[in-house]
């Protein structure tokens, strides 16, 4: 996103460079993504906050209807059981370059992600620790993961089934009040002009990107 308003940045992978998460603790942010001007920081998607901190101009795009929401995440989860289904048990521990999560990690926080957003609804809050939750011992094959992940879709559409046309709303976090986990996504991808050529930080220095 900054690259298209031609905003020059430094990035970091924190899981090829664990030892940079230690550049976000005087901000209290517990994970990624995160940007970083001087003293101001602007930790999620948040699009808008992004543009203000770094001086480009945003355009907000319509929201999608809660009904798109749902059928997008759905046509989301189908994909990932299709995918999971074909790995091989013993390549399920598999990890890509500069990344340390396992393709059965991966497949499982699908998921979990997905499911996180009926338990921020229904419990008020958003706990980082459903981020880190690692499958259990019983998912041991990508049938497993699916069949996991066909549970986590049904509840999913009950919900929504539930609560035809509900708006997005705000909730409750461990880092503060945050946008609930559908409405985080709700927006089109945003294509905000620059308001300069190249366009820099307000404070003349290059954001640093987590």
């Amino acid at each position: 996103m900054l690259s298209s308003w031609g905003v020059k940045f430094d990035g970091f992978d924190v899981e090829a460079e664990p030892a940079r998460k230690r550049d976000l603790e005087p901000f209290g942010i517990p994970r990624v993504p995160a940007t970083i001007v001087g003293d101001r920081v602007v930790h999620g998607w948040n699009p808008k906050a992004l543009a203000e901190l770094v001086g480009a101009r945003y355009e907000e795009r319509t929201q999608l209807a809660p009904a798109e929401l749902a059928r997008r995440l759905d046509a989301v989860l189908v994909a990932t059981q299709r995918a999971i289904r074909q790995v091989p048990r013993e390549q399920l521990g598999m990890k890509a370059p500069g990344r340390d999560r396992t393709v059965r990690q991966l497949g499982f926080h699908v998921f979990r992600v997905s499911a996180s957003f009926v338990d921020t609804r229904e419990q008020g809050h958003l706990s980082e620790h459903w981020f880190e939750e690692s499958p259990p011992v019983e998912m041991a094959d990508g049938e497993a993961i699916a069949q996991h992940g066909e549970t986590v879709r049904r509840r999913v559409a009950a919900y929504w089934s539930a609560r035809p046309g509900t708006p997005p709303s705000t909730c409750a976090r461990s880092t503060g009040s945050s946008i609930a986990w559908a409405c985080r996504r709700s927006r089109l991808w945003p294509t905000p002009s620059s308001t300069g050529s190249p366009c820099r930080s307000k404070s003349g220095r290059e954001p640093a990107v987590f």
